[in-house]
């Protein structure tokens, strides 16, 4: 393998690295080498010994030699791997017909109809629309937030992801120091709320909106749009408090910007408390962005926006997107839509999520490492810590945590500036004795960690 290959650039957390090929089985090697001759340098692998999984059923996933693992970080399969609603939702609709949006059909419509009357605020009182991915969703909104204001300028968060689009990377610092982030783009603080204090954060964070504004219109740029995932995925995950986006936002508008709420990681039930992370901080976005868990793992995104937001962009635009919206991605999203109704998943994230946390709290008072326990339902983060005095970020602790649990097949990942902050986002199936098997194969980790 080449340098650049041995040597990966760029911001990644919990990934393998190709210089350590030589210790995996030779069936391992020979794929990894087969990968990287056909698929380029680019991709990335997780965990330091990769796995190769062929099946997958609820929250459990079956590697190639019929080992099981459970799932605790997948939100794309967000009602469970190969729910058989959503499979044969999808299997009778390719069998019947796949076209796009440019013929009347009826699906559209009813799943536009069900997902706007979920939404609060005016967004939910205007308009759906489909793309395929998360990253298209957020480069649509972001359009139209510059068509309708006349500016450039985007707020994001120090740590945020927003796509992988050249629009949208130019928004997601989280991609690293080597992707280069546009000059219309400002950053404000992550809302740590390990380290700042709660009361007066969210005045803190609309001072550092404000701030922001100031230098886009200083610069000709003006401002379009804040962009905030309200659970703050990729910042470290920070749930609380829920007041802090509300002043924000009142500053936006009054500089004539729009907020987009981008629910791509954090929508769809995965708070427990509402089906919509905006609607926890209690604030109307002017568009709403959605993609990952829309349709259990089929492709399938969109947007919901206001009428004043898209109005003059509707006249003066065509929008037409070839896949977004096809019959058979709207059969998924219906019929993901349908399970997280009829099986009350919303409620299921809430009390699973409920267990999870405190059981993490528990391992808290047992293990210094664990500096802080947050999060909602079940997107919830650890962050480990070298010393809770100093509160100082111990991604080393949380690679080897993440691997460790790996090696117990069970699956999470790593989130935050620094890496070390444990990411549990399972599929909203999760259920009780899953969250135990979680919290034991945990309490191993950190045990055997501790002893190293």
């Amino acid at each position: 393998m080449s340098t650049s290959e041995t040597k990966p650039r760029g911001k990644m957390n919990n990934a393998f690295d190709p210089s350590a090929a030589q210790r995996l089985s030779p069936a391992s090697r020979r794929m990894i080498e087969r990968r990287t001759k056909l698929l380029g340098p680019a991709y990335r692998l997780f965990y330091e010994e990769p796995v190769h999984f062929v099946r997958g059923e609820r929250c459990r996933l079956w590697d190639e030699e019929g080992n099981e693992y459970l799932d605790a970080y997948n939100n794309v399969v967000s009602v469970g791997h190969a729910h058989p609603h959503v499979v044969e939702a999808v299997h009778r609709q390719m069998q019947t017909l796949c076209t796009h949006t440019r013929y009347l059909q009826e699906g559209v419509l009813d799943y536009a109809e069900d997902l706007l009357a979920t939404l609060t605020g005016p967004v939910g009182d205007g308009h759906a629309m489909f793309t395929c991915t998360g990253s298209e969703a957020n480069d649509l909104a972001l359009r139209i937030a510059k068509h309708r204001t006349g500016n450039r300028g985007v707020i994001v968060t120090s740590e945020a992801y927003h796509g992988n689009s050249d629009q949208t990377a130019a928004f997601s610092p989280a991609l690293g120091d080597n992707a280069p982030l546009g000059t219309w783009v400002r950053r404000v603080p992550t809302p740590d709320s390990y380290r700042i204090p709660r009361e007066g954060m969210a005045q803190w964070f609309a001072d550092h909106v404000r701030a922001q504004i100031r230098d886009l219109e200083r610069h000709g740029e003006g401002v379009a749009a804040l962009v905030v995932d309200s659970l703050f995925s990729s910042d470290g995950i920070y749930a609380e408090p829920v007041d802090l986006l509300g002043p924000a936002v009142e500053a936006l508008h009054e500089a004539g910007g729009l907020f987009i709420a981008d629910e791509v990681q954090c929508g769809f039930a995965r708070s427990g408390e509402q089906m919509w992370g905006y609607q926890r901080h209690h604030v109307a976005p002017d568009i709403v962005t959605m993609g990952k868990p829309m349709g259990n793992g089929y492709p399938v995104a969109g947007i919901a926006v206001t009428h004043d937001a898209v109005a003059e962009f509707g006249h003066d635009m065509r929008y037409f997107n070839t896949f977004g919206g096809n019959t058979v991605a709207i059969a998924a999203a219906q019929a993901t839509f349908d399970v997280i109704r009829d099986e009350n998943l919303l409620d299921n994230a809430r009390t699973v999520g409920e267990v999870i946390r405190a059981g993490l709290a528990e391992l808290g008072e047992r293990h210094e490492a664990i500096g802080d326990v947050r999060g909602a339902g079940l997107y919830l983060g650890v962050e480990l810590v070298g010393d809770r005095d100093t509160k100082s970020p111990d991604p080393a602790l949380a690679t080897a945590v993440v691997n460790g649990l790996r090696e117990r097949r069970v699956l999470i990942s790593a989130t935050g500036a620094d890496g070390n902050v444990l990411k549990i986002r399972p599929p909203l199936v999760f259920d009780t004795k899953d969250a135990d098997r979680l919290l034991s194969a945990l309490a191993a980790v950190l045990k055997a960690t501790a002893r190293r």
